[in-house]
């Protein structure tokens, strides 16, 4: 199996790519030379048949005893042989574009398939939506102004919609060149992000083409070629450079036309019989379409050749040759009934002979020169037969921009003769509308409200749409008869799946899954540029491998991979291991699934366009996400899970547009969050709380506020409700505007919280109304017992988050003061001595605080275990703890041993470093300080990288500076403190100017005597190459106090300037982790939080008592209440989707839009006008004529037979031939009388 990659010659290593694409390119693909010379009868002998001279052949035909050729007609197959191709590669354009165009030259039997897998694989040209091969206008045949048009305005646009390929001879010269120059003009028109570009390719025989020469190179191809054309103002064979690619077709012959006939036709079957779309996941094969302009008898046996593939034509009536001729068969020549023929022997029925002679008078009349005009006459009589297969089109009356409808029309017609009975007859052309993306042509002529569209109708259509992005198509399908949750099986979103390009970020995501499953060690492949289908050679069978085997297991655990931190897994229930919490059970159990039968696959997708929206979002397709989340519901919820699964695509994705364009729609679905839930807020406060914090089944049982979170949706967590929520959770029944000072009196004064009922509210406590957990059915109103008045008003108190914030801030800087006091005042020695009171205090306080971390990481929360410890790292301040902590417990241990002790003393006080650094975190719920805490942090990350600059000065400086001043010193703590350590204080001022400058004193003992200096003595200063160290240390001075300093400022600078634009929204996003973390933790702080502990364990553990704040934020509905809540969501984002519509509409931009169709409008009805004129013109001039005619016949008759006419029969002008074979019939009765 043979794998193509893009390469580019100009790359590292390119002669080696070069020579190993030589290899495989020569193996594959041959080129023909004659080898035996027919004499040429009218070269006296000088050449041969196939237009090479003698000498250039090794062997003659034989001849008989009169020195007669046996051989006297010249055959390919027979004549020539094969060898290794020695054209292909690129090949440029001298004078032209910079743009290099693919070429290959390649014998006239080479098999089609392995020349369209390398035109789609190796020069990876665009899989067709259809293929029109223009034939006919060769040579140096003058081609009309309209046949321009008609090309220009007509054939390349409707190719660029179509997403078409254009075939011609590539040649410049006739049609080819007229096709080149439209190409040309299109491309400088078109917009550089349009979807379609317009692919034409040039098959041309070899032959024929001029400074072929130029394009040889047998050793290792060309990269590019170099190609001078002639003069390009005149026709020649030269290569076109506004082709894409060249396909030189050579069958041994020099100089003559008709080598790429053959070849050209069965790479149009062959592509006839290839699926459109990406990989070929369309419903229909490529369409294929022969269009005739003018053209000449050889083109006849083209043109037959294709027929009997079934291939449609498409004649330009009008162009000349034998256009004109066709059409006036096709036109004029009426089927006569078949019988047999006297000629016939084989039994087979024929032509009648009027019909023949009908056919042989008119090859008479268009082509009066030809000389075998039977051979022509058979030809035409086997086109007549396929003639339901060729269409008519009159260019020069019909306006040219809507050619795309007449290749439509001209495709249903001939594909009408095929379509079976039962098929709807619009099927087909509702495929090619699809195939080339046209939605405009199928609400006009499809779904204009006539035809009743059933569901099997559109079933296969919209795979086709969906695998293709075709965000358009999918809308009108629903709005036109498709039910989506019928469409859309458990087996069918597999397919879905499965089709995903292996380019892909998602397709790697997937394969890695695969591989989890399949328990194998296989290497996945990395993400390549190049498509699935490989070029195989025709004796070796792909193995289709587990590669395209995706399952709901492995889409699960992509979602798992980019959600699993907020959301419970995806589809587990449909594999039956929503039970299992093992991930090896679950493979285990699903892989015996897979083996028996995937019943589930029939099964009705649950949440259909929520499980569209997320196959939309993990492709990045924008259009068609935004579309599935318009139709999906939970608007608010699936915005904000489209965003976070982005953004955490973009870590993985490793292209930088990619990831570019992944934060782009991320952001867009956040503001959309946004601006829904504003419509929510305003239009009912209450609800848009239950919208907040509602459980969803759709996503994983996760809520807004998780899903923002996870989300690092600042902007959505910066909206006035968002924060109007939080503010009630954080006070709890209290006022808001309760001082903090009041608070704090009340820790020392307990008895105060029962005579400041002002500051309480009188409802029901809401952190209990909005943590309450419903079961399933009627939702049980939670209602506390009544307690005595001072028991409430402690429960208030302590139960807010607040009080919890206060009662750890305080117990906290107690707990530092403790440990500072440890430190300096009360560390013993190592026992037996044994320890202070203070010393047991402080490691009690630090168990407590141990306690409280494993309660929080693994009994808080109704996520998995795994998902708990994701959540848990995840957050910086969490490691700061666990990093404390860790020191404190080594510090501890190396503390109660004497060989440790001072190691314990240094450890315990790095611990303390870092339990005073975690202090920062209570500015987060300071509207200053809190972005500050963002600031540092960013300019933490800035300094790394500012010292990997300054590591380099150092070390440079440092280095030489000790080599030059002390040669010989072996110390190596000296040689570390002053290659890094003094250097690095040079930047703060400390300078010792009396070391570093010879000619200074410095009052240090010092010695020469290196076996001194081998002992440890300090050697003295080396003065041969001091004047090199104070340059050195002017420059790095200027370095680094200067230069890197100021970088650094400047650094830290922009930091601060892009935080504090946006300082209100860190605060308010950073607000909610700390709002959550007190609203979860017990009341009390430590050490007495050790009483909440036990007391936790008795009530969850022993009495089995639920909790009500293990559901964090979480409020469950019943069904009736979610639908009402959910409708109610829906009619916002409606009302908001629509005022959108109108904000759009009355746009400028907008206005141009429609101003613009109005003018393509307006011009389309003027030609149209003029069209009308022109054939009112034309139809005065025939009724002149017929009067003239009529008159001419009255006057005759009225003199009888036996007079000649006055005057001469009048002429015939314009298109009056029709009148004119009749008015010649009348005439020739009227002479017989």
């Amino acid at each position: 199996m043979l794998i193509f990659f893009r390469l580019d010659a100009s790359c590292a290593g390119g002669e080696l790519i070069c020579c190993w694409i030589s290899t495989w390119i020569a193996k594959i693909y041959k080129k023909r030379v004659c080898t035996t010379f027919v004499e040429d009868s009218s070269s006296n002998g000088a050449l041969c048949q196939c237009g090479g001279a003698r000498d250039a052949h090794s062997s003659v035909a034989l001849g008989d005893c009169f020195s007669t050729a046996i051989v006297n007609r010249w055959d390919s197959a027979q004549h020539s042989s094969e060898y290794p191709t020695d054209a292909f590669g690129e090949v440029q354009f001298a004078g032209a574009s910079k743009r290099h165009s693919h070429f290959l030259r390649l014998s006239w039997d080479t098999q089609p398939s392995l020349v369209y897998t390398l035109m789609t694989t190796h020069w990876r040209l665009p899989i067709p939506n259809l293929v029109v091969s223009v034939v006919g206008g060769e040579g140096r045949t003058k081609v009309k102004t309209w046949v321009r048009e008609v090309l220009r305005q007509g054939l390349v646009k409707a190719a660029q919609r179509a997403g078409a390929w254009i075939f011609t001879t590539g040649l410049r010269e006739g049609v080819g060149r007229c096709v080149g120059e439209a190409v040309r003009d299109h491309a400088t028109a078109a917009s550089s992000d349009s979807l379609n570009k317009v692919v034409a390719v040039g098959v041309a025989p070899w032959g024929m083409v001029h400074n072929r020469e130029q394009l040889v190179n047998p050793k290792q191809g060309s990269f590019p070629a170099k190609y001078y054309t002639l003069n390009s103002v005149r026709d020649s064979c030269c290569l076109d450079n506004n082709y894409q690619s060249f396909l030189l077709v050579d069958d041994g012959r020099e100089g003559r036309r008709g080598g790429d006939m053959a070849f050209r036709t069965k790479l149009e079957d062959h592509i006839s019989h290839q699926r459109t779309g990406i990989w070929g996941s369309g419903t229909i094969d490529i369409p294929v379409l022969c269009m005739l302009i003018s053209g000449d008898t050889s083109s006849l046996e083209r043109m037959d050749l294709s027929l009997k593939t079934s291939i449609p034509w498409l004649v330009l009536a009008g162009s000349g040759g034998l256009a004109d001729f066709l059409t006036d068969l096709l036109e004029n020549v009426s089927a006569a009934p078949v019988f047999q023929s006297t000629s016939e022997v084989d039994g087979e029925p024929g032509p009648s002979v009027d019909l023949k002679e009908k056919v042989a008078e008119r090859v008479k009349k268009h082509f009066p020169a030809e000389s075998e005009s039977d051979k022509l006459v058979e030809r035409a009589l086997s086109i007549y037969q396929c003639r339901d297969l060729i269409s008519i089109h009159y260019g020069e009356q019909e306006s040219p921009t809507d050619f795309d409808t007449v290749l439509l029309k001209a495709l249903v017609g001939a594909s009408k003769q095929r379509v079976s009975v039962e098929a709807s007859p619009y099927n087909e052309e509702l495929k090619l509308a699809v195939a080339w993306n046209r939605v405009d042509i199928a609400k006009s002529e499809l779904f204009n409200g006539d035809i009743q569209w059933r569901y099997q109708d559109l079933k296969e259509s919209m795979s086709d749409v969906l695998i293709n992005d075709k965000p358009q198509f999918v809308q009108l399908f629903t709005e036109n008869g498709l039910n989506i949750t019928e469409y859309l099986t458990y087996g069918r979103l597999e397919q879905l799946y499965c089709s995903v390009p292996d380019s892909t970020l998602l397709y790697q995501l997937l394969q890695r899954q695969l591989v989890v499953r399949l328990g194998t060690a296989t290497t996945v492949p990395a993400a390549s540029s190049e498509p699935k289908s490989p070029l195989r050679m025709p004796e070796e069978n792909f193995q289709s491998g587990p590669t395209t085997d995706i399952t709901l297991f492995e889409i699960s655990g992509v979602l798992d991979l980019l959600l699993g931190d907020t959301c419970q897994p995806f589809y587990f229930d449909v594999l039956g291991i929503s039970d299992i919490s093992s991930k090896r059970k679950a493979v285990k159990r699903v892989s015996r699934l897979l083996c028996e039968n995937r019943s589930y696959q029939d099964q009705r997708c649950l949440y259909p366009w929520a499980s569209l929206f997320i196959w939309a979002v993990l492709q990045n397709r924008t259009e068609m996400a935004t579309f599935f989340w318009e139709m999906a519901g939970e608007s608010v919820l699936t915005a904000l899970s489209g965003c976070k699964m982005l953004r955490e695509l973009s870590k993985l994705e490793s292209e930088t547009e990619i990831k570019l364009s992944m934060k782009d729609l991320a952001q867009t679905f956040e503001n959309l969050a946004h601006d829904i839930f504003n419509s929510c807020y305003h239009s009912d406060e209450s609800r848009s709380f239950d919208l907040l914090i509602r459980k969803s089944p759709v996503w994983g049982s996760t809520t807004c506020l998780q899903m923002g979170m996870g989300a690092d949706a600042r902007l959505f967590f910066s909206h006035d409700g968002v924060q109007s929520f939080l503010s009630q959770i954080w006070w709890g029944d209290m006022q808001r505007d309760t001082a903090v000072w009041k608070l704090l009196l009340t820790f020392f004064c307990p008895f105060l919280y029962a005579i400041t009922g002002k500051h309480f509210k009188t409802s029901l406590m809401f952190i209990f109304r909005i943590c309450f957990y419903f079961d399933t059915g009627v939702p049980q109103p939670f209602r506390p017992p009544r307690r005595p008045f001072i028991v409430s008003r402690w429960r208030q108190f302590w139960f807010a988050p607040v009080t919890a914030f206060l009662g750890n801030v305080l117990m906290y800087f107690l707990f530092l003061v403790l440990y500072s006091y440890v430190l300096l005042l009360d560390f013993r020695d190592p026992p037996p001595v044994g320890l202070a009171m203070s010393e047991y205090v402080l490691y009690f306080w630090v168990f407590t605080m141990v306690c409280e971390e494993i309660r929080e990481t693994f009994f808080s929360g109704v996520m998995t275990l795994r998902q708990r410890l994701r959540v848990y790292i995840q957050d910086v301040w969490n490691k700061f703890d666990l990093l404390a902590i860790t020191l404190f417990i080594s510090g501890l241990i190396c503390r109660m041993f004497e060989w440790s002790y001072e190691y314990g003393r240094e450890l315990l006080c790095v611990a303390f470093m870092v339990f005073t650094l975690r202090l920062i975190h209570i500015f987060a719920i300071h509207k200053e300080l809190g972005p500050k805490i963002i600031i540092v942090g960013k300019m933490v990350k800035d300094v790394f990288f500012f010292l990997f600059f300054l590591g380099v000065w150092i070390m440079a400086y440092g280095v030489a500076n000790q080599a030059l001043l002390y040669p010989h010193d072996p110390n190596f703590d000296r040689i570390f403190r002053r290659v890094f350590y003094r250097p690095y204080l040079h930047i703060y001022g400390q300078i010792p100017v009396e070391e570093v400058d010879v000619k200074h004193v410095w009052d240090v003992e010092c010695t020469e005597n290196l076996t001194l200096v081998e002992e440890g003595a300090e050697q003295c200063r080396n003065p041969s190459g001091n004047w090199l160290v104070v340059i050195l240390l002017m420059v790095y001075l200027l370095v680094t106090n200067i230069l890197l300093i100021n970088l650094l400022i400047a650094m830290f600078s922009n930091t601060f300037t892009e935080v504090q634009a946006n300082s209100e929204f860190y605060w308010k996003f950073q607000r909610y982790n700390l709002i959550v973390q007190y609203h979860s933790r017990p009341s009390l702080a430590p050490p007495f939080i050790i009483f909440s502990h036990i007391n936790l364990f008795i009530k969850r553990k022993i009495r089995k008592v639920p909790s009500v704040k293990v559901q964090q934020f979480v409020l469950q509905l019943s069904q009736k209440a979610a639908n009402r809540l959910m409708t109610w969501e829906t009619i916002q984002k409606e009302d908001f989707l629509t005022a959108q519509n109108k904000i759009q509409k009355s746009s400028d931009s907008e206005r141009l839009k429609r101003m613009s169709v109005k003018m393509d409008s307006v011009a389309k009805h003027m030609a149209e006008n003029r069209d009308l004129d022109q054939r009112l013109r034309a139809l005065e001039s025939e009724m002149e004529n017929c009067s003239n005619a009529l008159r001419w016949i009255v006057d005759t008759l009225a003199q009888g037979g036996a007079f000649k006419p006055p005057r001469p029969p009048p002429t015939f002008r314009g298109n009056s031939q029709n009148y004119a074979k009749s008015f010649t019939s009348v005439y020739g009765n009227i002479a017989a009388i």
